[in-house]
């Protein structure tokens, strides 16, 4: 959630939490926000569930299990990965079957795949443990250096993938993972290869109730613990004393909350820019901010059908006839294409609740260029939304702009507008080499002490297991033992491996 918290060591920490702004009307909304049209529920942001051991941690923290608190299902298969040449691969965690499915596609890479599997397990056992390490001095990350060179994280994924495999289509598939965390594979670091052994060890997952049953958990967990949400309280400025140390926040209505640390998961470009004043934050001016490479934005068309399509998965990705190209056009030359590739998501395939009785509740996400690309979405907007349903009545759902029944969309504006990303980004700096660990914005200000950063803009990065981990970062920077109370090992395998 998009919050600012003013916290009060020591154990326990007393917290208030307040928006950082406040054009989001839903309860307890932030990226993970909700809504209901027609009878569908809407999950309005992150979808896709891995690393269950961080949300065991976190409810732990009360004295109480994940389960005590949300239903979380595994997801069979994980993904359906859908090309131009009708081929579909049932990504899921069997072993077996994964091996079976790389020979029907490439007898000759089933070797490279088993020796792809075994190095990226490799990577995972190397940069798993550094995620929840905070990175706030050179010396902690030229300690991490061996490791990194040893396991040549200067590669990007997909290069990684290129090493072991030749099929084009099997690349994509075990490469396409950073592009759920706003990066492109053919420039993020082969670190993220990582992502293989976490997803076919511990699964993909989903809340039952939608990822707003999650949120709702997780703000039942915070009060259980004597946290204190104030809704309607959209932050101004975060107040900063002469001593350049943070003595708590300024609302729009003109009150101030004083604290002894202030934590803000916010986006954090726009936190610097727009709530701390440039002469506070010498080491951290607008033009550093600025010149961060910014993750790409999304153009997500929301809608609720009056007919089921029960041949489709949970999640399905579908690769466009241009995948490197169409990446280049999105990340480095900043222009829409006219081609696309796309995530499609249908949650009632596990959790028909979210629909009417009858009825499917999907949406459909495009990677596209952020704000920088100039392209002007209230010309093109349309005429890209029937582009791409026509693609998928024509290709996967047929008749399906005929059972339309409700419908709404978004796109970079809405980030920029509405959630607060600077440029519309939708996972603030991206997950390149250069701005990973001590190189990406740090969990505590450089400029301001008790100023305390999480989220997907700092240190490790977007996506859940990334979030929960900067948030345990900065609480044990905050005030030490309770990020690790009832800290669990990583739950058992859901799969062999």
């Amino acid at each position: 959630c998009k919050r600012m918290a003013a916290a009060r060591p020591p154990n326990p920490l007393p917290m208030t939490t307040m928006r950082m702004n406040g054009k989001l009307k839903e309860r307890d909304a932030g990226r993970a926000y909700v809504f209901e049209q027609d009878g569908f529920t809407f999950d309005g942001g992150p979808t896709i569930i891995t690393a269950p051991w961080v949300l065991d941690e976190l409810f732990a923290l009360t004295g109480r299990k994940t389960e005590d608190y949300i239903k979380l299902v595994l997801l069979d298969p994980f993904y359906n990965i859908r090309f131009e040449d009708g081929t579909v691969f049932h990504y899921n965690g069997n072993k077996d079957d994964i091996f079976r499915q790389v020979r029907e596609f490439s007898p000759r890479d089933v070797d490279g795949y088993a020796r792809f599997r075994k190095k990226s397990w490799e990577i995972f056992n190397v940069g798993m443990p550094l995620i929840d390490k905070p990175f706030l001095t050179l010396g902690s990350m030229i300690k991490a250096i061996p490791d990194l060179v040893r396991t040549r994280a200067d590669r990007s994924v997909a290069g990684f993938a290129e090493q072991y495999i030749s099929d084009e289509r099997l690349k994509q598939v075990f490469s396409f993972h950073p592009l759920l965390v706003g990066g492109n594979p053919y420039r993020s670091s082969s670190v993220y290869a990582l992502i293989h052994k976490l997803e076919q060890q511990w699964g993909v997952l989903f809340a039952m109730g939608g990822t707003g049953a999650l949120v709702r958990a997780l703000v039942q967990a915070f009060e259980d613990l004597g946290g204190e949400i104030r809704l309607n309280s959209e932050v101004g400025e975060i107040l900063v004393g002469d001593n350049r140390k943070a003595t708590g926040v300024r609302l729009m209505n003109g009150q101030q909350l004083r604290a002894d640390a202030v934590v803000c998961n916010g986006d954090l470009v726009q936190a610097y820019r727009t709530l701390i004043a440039p002469d506070k934050r010498p080491r951290t001016p607008n033009r550093k901010l600025e010149k961060l490479k910014h993750s790409m934005s999304l153009f997500v068309i929301y809608f609720g059908t009056n007919k089921q399509y029960p041949g489709t998965a949970h999640h399905e990705i579908i690769m466009g006839p241009r995948y490197k190209a169409l990446l280049e056009d999105i990340f480095e030359k900043k222009i829409l294409s006219e081609d696309f590739s796309l995530y499609l998501h249908r949650p009632t395939a596990t959790d028909p609740s979210l629909a009417p009785p009858g009825h499917d509740c999907w949406y459909v996400l495009s990677p596209v260029p952020h704000l920088g690309s100039g392209t002007d979405w209230e010309a093109v907007g349309q005429r890209y939304r029937d582009k791409i349903m026509q693609y998928l009545e024509d290709r996967y759902l047929p008749d399906l702009q005929q059972h339309i029944v409700t419908e709404r969309r978004i796109d970079p504006r809405y980030f920029e507008g509405t959630l607060n990303s600077y440029m519309g980004s939708a996972f603030g700096p991206q997950p390149v080499l250069t701005q990973s660990a001590y190189m990406r914005p740090h969990n505590q200000s450089q400029d301001i002490a008790n100023l305390y950063f999480c989220g997907a803009g700092t240190h490790p990065g977007a996506g859940l297991p990334g979030v929960i981990a900067s948030g345990k970062i900065v609480a044990e920077l905050i005030g030490g033992a309770p990020a690790r109370k009832g800290a669990k090992e990583p739950a058992p395998s859901l799969a062999p491996v």
